[in-house]
């Protein structure tokens, strides 16, 4: 199986890794005038950091631009689900897509990606 996003195959599976943070909880405190003390109501959880690297690769400069311009078209605001091999990540916001390196290997173009991802509660 490969990775997906919304469906579209646009990731390879070379040197893939994707690092889960733990979910954020939020409070609200209120303090009273006159009172020792304070009152913390548990608000739950909301959202975690979920961070992609990995390659791309392409036959051409040009597949490999039209590759990233379609990642980098997925940093709109709306949520996303990724699909990996091994999980599927529901309610993602894309927050930065960066490519870290570009270089020719044999026959093919390689491009070095990090993408961070907030999935929503």
């Amino acid at each position: 199986m490969s990775t997906t996003i919304d469906g579209q195959k646009l990731f390879d599976e070379l040197e893939l890794k994707i690092e889960i943070g733990s979910y954020k909880r939020d409070t609200i405190e209120k303090a009273a005038p006159m009172l020792d003390g304070i009152i913390s109501i548990d608000l739950g959880r909301r959202s975690r950091k979920i961070k992609q690297t990995g390659m791309l690769r392409a036959k051409s400069r040009t597949s490999l631009d039209n590759r990233i311009l379609a990642i980098s078209n997925l940093s709109d605001g709306d949520t996303h689900t990724l699909v990996t091999e091994a999980s599927q990540y529901e309610n993602l916001r894309m927050d930065s897509f960066r490519i870290k390196s570009k270089k020719i290997d044999g026959t093919s173009i390689v491009a070095g990606y990090e993408i961070i991802y907030t999935q929503l509660v």
